[in-house]
């Protein structure tokens, strides 16, 4: 994508209605040093703020990234939010719930997430931050009314012993939270094939309903994006394995305190799943 492009049309468009830099970014939220970087294509708005934009400024948001041709840009969706705003998004609600382990994960995890990025879409030429998978998630579980210091810091730190050089006890958190970034960390056990390590895996997931809630989380994120990912294959692969062993969990927290929030993702993995085995 021609981000330099992208920034002349904001910048044309947000004179034409009449806007000052100040303005614009007062409406959307942000600052105005971050409008002056997509006009001056340093950055590129998340899917969140380009929509945002659009009604702002009176014209569909394709027009702002179709290329010269009027072709649309598919590596925008490289990108559906951008993890600097997800980062302020959830330090805000940490501070405000005064969730503290929340705040000391937030710092560590990208911290040890930095140079990392997550495997691009089929249709991206722009890399995409690690870090902007657990903020998704964490932002996700926000949205649906999920304040728990324990499972936030956790689905912050799920993958960190998993990917980076950190161990289970430099993680900056209480016991619980290392409990259940251990539980969600999947293990390959010596002289047991691959499945039967799954099957133990999602058994002793089910004895700890956050870590539940943080896995199927994390599958639903996945899920939402598999599709530029990954191939055919993988695609049937990852299906299956979500199917066998992600909707059961989902299933183990029907008749808990979490049941609408399980209710919301069961719907959410099911309607992907099923749309894109129509197409397979």
């Amino acid at each position: 994508m021609d981000i330099k492009l992208v920034g002349n049309r904001i910048s044309q468009q947000r004179k034409k209605v009449g806007l000052t830099q100040e303005e614009l970014a007062d409406m959307l939220g942000i600052s105005p040093q971050a409008v002056s970087k997509w006009e001056n294509g340093h950055n590129l708005p998340d899917i969140e703020n380009l929509m945002l934009l659009a009604e702002i400024l009176k014209i569909p948001y394709t027009l702002l990234i179709e290329d010269e041709k009027g072709t649309l840009d598919m590596d925008f969706r490289s990108r559906l939010f951008h993890e600097d705003n997800m980062y302020t998004r959830v330090k805000i609600i940490a501070q405000t719930e005064h969730l503290t382990n929340t705040l000391e994960s937030l710092v560590f995890m990208r911290e040890k997430h930095a140079g990392q990025y997550r495997n691009g879409s089929k249709f991206a030429t722009e890399s995409v931050e690690y870090i902007n998978h657990p903020l998704m998630m964490c932002c996700h579980a926000c949205a649906m009314g999920i304040k728990d210091d324990a499972i936030l810091s956790a689905i912050l730190l799920h993958d960190v012993v998993e990917d980076t050089d950190a161990l289970l006890d430099d993680l900056p958190v209480s016991d619980e939270i290392k409990e259940i970034v251990d539980l969600v960390t999947f293990k390959r056990i010596e002289g047991k094939t691959y499945k039967e390590c799954k099957e133990i895996y999602y058994n002793k997931l089910k004895d700890n309903k956050k870590a539940c809630i943080v896995k199927i989380i994390d599958r639903c994120n996945n899920v939402s994006t598999m599709a530029g990912c990954y191939n055919r294959d993988r695609l049937i692969k990852y299906i299956n394995e979500t199917e066998e062993f992600i909707i059961p969990i989902v299933n183990h927290l029907k008749n808990t305190e979490y049941s609408d929030m399980a209710f919301i993702v069961k719907y959410h993995i099911i309607s992907i799943v099923e749309s894109i085995k129509s197409l397979l």
